[in-house]
């Protein structure tokens, strides 16, 4: 994502409508790297995301100066949007409990590159994987909930503050986060659900999809809001079950599903790559 500048749009769909915002590019001298946009009939909306080479750009232009002159035709258009420099790393926030795969996937993907954030900090109700996380030289914050869940979560909020929080990523944390904070953070706090959403909900997902009998099983990755694995999906992840997989099998394949669809989905939110339009996503992947 060096170099690369990233404009992203949605607004009431017209004709020529890509022409005009590539045609605006153009007129500046950028080349464009990547373009997706598209036109959802039902809503008569459009969206698209473009990838700018910055070094093509006037000098001093991106990404500040790209807004300032975007301004007007955005206006025109009746358009959300955003610019913002790729190589300006989001900060990034992991939440977690006891349950460490999800958060072991993270920590590895982010160490290798895949994961372009700066992770300045764990925070988790319980302390287990404090030396997990301190390994690899990230702060990491034990905020016990035994005193209630309002002074439990005042302290996960002002950390949050305080680092500077880009997105939070709910890493199998399992407490209920507060309306208030889903508010605050909308549109950047994402979390993994074990199934896909609103099946097998509530405790042991995986003993009662086995008494079911399922054939499926997958995990959603979604934006958290205030109404309980309500949020928009992001990313969805399945495999198949087989008559002969235990309840055993079947907690390990999900596991798999959960880190997949995680991955994928924080890291198309950190590339810029999920427009939201209401309960609906428009995700292009990578």
């Amino acid at each position: 994502m060096e170099k690369v500048t990233i404009l992203k749009l949605d607004c009431p769909d017209r004709v020529g409508l890509l022409s005009r915002i590539t045609g605006f590019i153009a007129g500046l001298g950028g080349n464009l790297l990547e373009v997706h946009q598209f036109s959802d009939l039902l809503s008569n909306w459009f969206f698209a995301r473009l990838e700018i080479d910055t070094a093509s750009l006037p000098i001093g232009l991106p990404a500040v100066g790209l807004a300032e002159k975007f301004r007007p035709l955005a206006d025109e258009l009746k358009a959300n949007w955003s610019v913002r420099n790729g190589a300006e790393p989001r900060r990034m926030v992991i939440l977690v409990s006891k349950l460490d795969h999800c958060l072991i996937d993270l920590l590895w993907r982010w160490r290798a590159g895949e994961i372009a954030a700066e992770l300045p900090a764990v925070i988790s109700n319980h302390p287990d994987l404090r030396l997990m996380v301190q390994r690899e030289d990230v702060a990491f914050f034990h905020v016990p909930f035994d005193r209630g869940k309002q002074e439990a979560f005042g302290r996960i909020r002002s950390i949050l503050l305080d680092v500077g929080a880009d997105v939070v990523v709910l890493a199998r944390f399992m407490q209920i986060l507060p309306p208030e904070l889903c508010e605050e953070f909308e549109g950047r706090i994402i979390n993994i659900h074990h199934s896909f959403l609103p099946a097998f909900i509530g405790a042991n997902p995986y003993r009662r999809a086995y008494e079911r009998g399922v054939k499926l099983i997958g995990a959603t990755c979604h934006y958290a809001t205030a109404e309980l694995d309500d949020g928009p999906i992001i990313e969805q992840e399945v495999m198949r079950v087989e008559h002969y997989h235990a309840p055993s099998d079947l907690l390990r394949l999900g596991r798999d599903c959960e880190r997949l669809a995680l991955a994928r989905g924080v890291r198309y939110h950190l590339a810029d790559r999920v427009l939201l339009h209401g309960r609906r996503t428009i995700v292009f992947r990578d």
